[in-house]
């Protein structure tokens, strides 16, 4: 069995924890809400069988520390940059970013594309691209709910079962894709003092995110490659996160895994693992 082994960085504003695995070229694993690290527990052990795996708590989330600002992705995603250039010594590095950690992927391999070899992003389409609408025209509700300043908080704050718990059944191609035990383990970091409004700071960022994505639009196209994957069935996102990235990145590969829905990195591991073994031995 892969070991896993846990660190923390100081970064100043922020105290990231994370973890490594493997050796090799390094590969950095990004989450998303209402996730952590965790959420990548069983591809790890398959990419750290050629990789340094590299996987954070964003800022706010999970065992990282819980700033009062920072939550635009260009601040998060520099969290990530400065771990990897400053604390680990890895200046150029593989990237891949499920739900908001895809959307934090995105930006720093758009304002630090020195340091990243190849970007996958996983099950989200990147706010402020064209005519991408995150939220799909509101079907996503709770992102709006999520921007509201202290309701979510208020309504939320003890109740974390129930409110995360509908996310864990309801987002995934079937209902048990993320086990009993697993979901105390999220709860166990989202029930933690302040770790709600956190998270949905990550949603009230979106209008920052926005300007700042927009504001590379006369940068030019990523140059690296991209590979784009989307779940095929229940809260997946299909094709969409390919379309959205191809409007920013000329080397686009659109994948979408069967029998997934939005927890990719849980539903499909072993085929997430694949993609990705593949997609980064192409640099």
């Amino acid at each position: 069995m892969t070991q896993v082994h846990h660190h923390h960085a100081e970064l100043g504003d922020v105290r990231l924890h994370f973890v490594t695995a493997g050796s090799g070229a390094a590969v950095v694993l990004l989450h998303g809400w209402p996730q952590t690290w965790f959420c990548w527990r069983k591809v790890i052990p398959l990419l750290a069988e050629g990789h340094l795996v590299v996987a954070p708590d964003l800022r706010g989330l999970g065992d990282s520390s819980r700033p009062s600002s920072g939550y635009d992705k260009r601040t998060v995603s520099g969290d990530v940059h400065r771990l990897m250039h400053d604390e680990l010594g890895i200046d150029e590095f593989h990237l891949a970013g499920h739900d908001w950690g895809g959307v934090t992927a995105y930006s720093l391999a758009a304002h630090h594309p020195e340091s990243v070899a190849a970007l996958a992003v996983i099950d989200v389409t990147i706010p402020g691209l064209g005519a991408t609408d995150i939220s799909q025209g509101g079907r996503r509700w709770h992102h709006a709910f999520h921007r509201t300043p202290g309701l979510p908080e208020a309504l939320v704050a003890g109740r974390e079962d129930v409110y995360l718990g509908w996310f864990y059944r309801s987002f995934g191609y079937t209902s048990d894709a993320i086990s009993d035990d697993e979901v105390r383990e999220y709860l166990r970091t989202y029930s933690q003092p302040d770790a709600l409004r956190a998270g949905f700071e990550y949603y009230r960022a979106t209008p920052q995110d926005i300007a700042d994505n927009a504001a590379l639009a006369g940068k030019g196209a990523l140059p690296m490659p991209v590979l784009a994957i989307g779940g095929a069935g229940g809260w997946g996102r299909g094709r969409e996160v390919a379309d959205s990235l191809r409007q920013f990145a000329d080397q686009v590969h659109d994948v979408v895994i069967d029998e997934a829905g939005h927890w990719i990195p849980e539903e499909q591991p072993r085929v997430l693992a694949d993609h990705l073994t593949e997609f980064f031995a192409r640099r």
